[in-house]
């Protein structure tokens, strides 16, 4: 039961009784989900990293803030499926694009699109809420392919990264659905 109403409109109304299908897993919460708690955030590049909120392993999809809390840099890479972006603090965007995303800025990117993600210097750090659907494709300079990373390499980097923090490598898990 979330907090108590006191005179909220709908006070009177009974919660459901059954919440979860027989097979449905429950929801994952995060209180505090773009958290200043630096351990909690992986690093993805030497500038850039991402606190994990939700992994999908089977649809080979997760969401995550990604962070760069001074000027900062995410390799060259292509998209195969749509991504959605929803600016939370700082300044961001893509060399190959006309916009620069502040907070409250939210972003689209459709299926088929290469790009170089920077993240600016700005007072507050970059913080950006991602929901990624398949491998990020790396681009070389010619913007040719030049491997690739996806969910799982998302999730052993995750697990390396809480290990070494005193997290534990397991907490990744409690985030699969």
């Amino acid at each position: 039961m979330p907090e108590a109403p006191a005179s909220e409109f709908w006070r009177d109304l009974k919660p459901i009784e059954q919440v979860f299908q027989r097979d449905a897993k429950p929801e994952v919460y995060l209180a505090d989900a773009p958290t200043e708690d630096e351990r909690y955030y992986v690093p993805f590049t030497e500038t850039v990293s991402s606190r994990p909120l939700w992994i999908s392993p089977a649809q080979n999809r997760w969401c995550d803030i990604l962070m760069a809390k001074k000027a900062g840099l995410v390799n060259r890479h292509y998209h195969p499926h749509e991504v959605f972006a929803y600016t939370i603090s700082g300044k961001w965007g893509y060399l190959e694009h006309d916009w620069t995303a502040t907070a409250g800025d939210f972003v689209y990117e459709t299926p088929g699109e290469g790009h170089t993600l920077v993240a600016y210097d700005h007072p507050e750090p970059m913080k950006v809420f991602f929901q990624v659907k398949g491998p990020l494709i790396w681009l070389d300079e010619n913007g040719e392919p030049d491997g690739y990373f996806d969910v799982h390499h998302y999730i052993e980097m995750c697990r390396s990264h809480y290990e070494k923090v005193g997290i534990g490598a397991d907490y990744v898990e409690a985030l699969f659905r």
